[in-house]
């Protein structure tokens, strides 16, 4: 019998086995390092590409809204049983209305854990004005601070310096080029019968060019006054840590307040189904490419059980276990996994690199930030090695299943 060390024999064996057959090795290695490749770039990708389309959807709004209920007309009777009434009730006109108290939901929904930031706003239609230019406009009323913790406006300034000391205006760059506005310049802000003139105190780009071209930014008060809705804000947007798990406390809150609660999903159903189907895709493009890995590793050790049924009958006869021989094959599927992790992951940043550098938008910026995470690179390697091991199972039990006599008689 022979003196063996644990993992010792079985990790010489399997090494020369695998250095036997070089180019079936190669190409096996070669085959899971592109199938790892695929795996990671395409999961970079797709992370990339949704948090670029969240961060320009989620730019220039809150990822809850809290607003007061609708108005609605009620019947005049309730209709009596077994009898018919002919009566037509029309929806009502709706009205700018104020968040019943606020200034108290401020500081209870900011206390929350779940929410990062709360910024109350006035908002509502008017008309711009500067010669003979006329726009009409999204006027939004906002605290400039509390603002730009929830849509990081000063980072999307384009021209000037964000500021809303009373008489500023932020206005979106299109609008300005379309009332032939720069930073400094004045121009008429008009809502009903209320008129104000303002001064442009910075040009900001809100990411989608419909925003651009109506919004006007001043200072909460001056809105207030403008819309005719003293000490009032038509909604607070909310900010949470979680962008995903902006709905459940949507719901929580509907259940809390009597007001109309909406959440970013909501308001976007569309791109979160497209979102969706994104992430559905991806994972079945990683499902069937693993499975590609899978079948590749046990076709090589399948051949690799036949080439080598002399040797291993030799081993048997020699006193080797038949769970020495079982973990010899699982340890090559092993060793061929690992391998071809690594030198998929030293493919995919490359191919990140290639995507960053050459694939550019028509600012001859990059299109969306795009990295490989160490987290999900462990992760693809890990499950890509533990299918390596998979692969080698049947194989390795077929080997092990050998009997010396007839396979050294072979």
């Amino acid at each position: 019998m022979m003196n063996l060390r644990w993992l010792g024999f079985e990790r010489r064996v399997a090494m020369r086995f695998l250095r036997e057959g070089r180019m079936q090795t190669l190409l096996i290695i070669v085959g899971v390092a592109a199938g790892v490749a695929v795996i990671a770039y395409i999961s970079a990708l797709i992370n990339g590409l949704q948090a670029s389309t969240l961060t320009k959807t989620l730019g220039a709004q809150g990822h809850i809204t809290v607003r007061s209920l609708d108005d609605v007309v009620l019947p005049a009777a309730l209709p009596q049983a077994g009898s018919s009434n002919f009566t037509e009730t029309q929806p009502r006109a709706q009205r700018l209305r104020s968040v019943v108290n606020w200034q108290t939901l401020v500081p209870v929904l900011e206390a929350m854990p779940s929410i990062a930031d709360v910024s109350p706003m006035v908002s509502g239609a008017g008309l711009a004005l500067r010669g003979e230019a006329t726009q009409s406009i999204a006027l939004l009323g906002v605290e400039l601070d509390r603002y730009d913790r929830i849509v990081g406006l000063r980072n999307k300034v384009v021209s000037g310096v964000a500021s809303l000391a009373p008489g500023e205006a932020i206005v979106g760059k299109e609008l300005a080029s379309d009332l032939g506005v720069r930073v400094g310049d004045r121009f008429t802000v008009q809502t009903g019968t209320v008129t104000d003139s303002v001064r442009v105190s910075a040009l900001v780009d809100l990411g989608v060019r419909d925003l651009n071209r109506r919004t006007v930014i001043v200072p909460l008060r001056a809105a207030q006054s403008l819309l005719g809705l003293p000490g009032g804000a038509t909604n607070l947007d909310i900010k949470v840590h979680d962008v995903w798990k902006a709905q459940a406390l949507a719901e929580d809150l509907r259940r809390q307040y009597a007001y109309k609660v909406e959440s970013w999903q909501e308001n976007n159903a569309q791109l979160v189904s497209a979102l969706n189907a994104q992430s559905v895709s991806t994972s079945i493009i990683r499902g069937v490419v693993l499975v590609v890995v899978v079948l590749g590793i046990a076709s090589v050790l399948v051949v690799s059980v036949v080439q080598k049924q002399r040797e291993i009958g030799i081993l048997r006869a020699m006193g080797t276990t038949r769970g020495q021989i079982l973990r010899v094959f699982l340890l090559q599927g092993a060793v061929l996994g690992a391998a071809g992790s690594a030198m998929g992951l030293v493919l995919a940043v490359a191919m990140i690199w290639l995507f960053t550098s050459f694939v550019r938008g028509s600012d001859g910026l990059p299109l969306f930030v795009i990295t490989l995470p160490l987290a999900t690179g462990v992760q693809v390697a890990a499950i890509a090695t533990v299918c390596g091991v998979l692969a080698a199972i049947a194989p390795a039990r077929r080997a092990a299943a050998m009997d010396p006599a007839q396979a050294i008689r072979i």
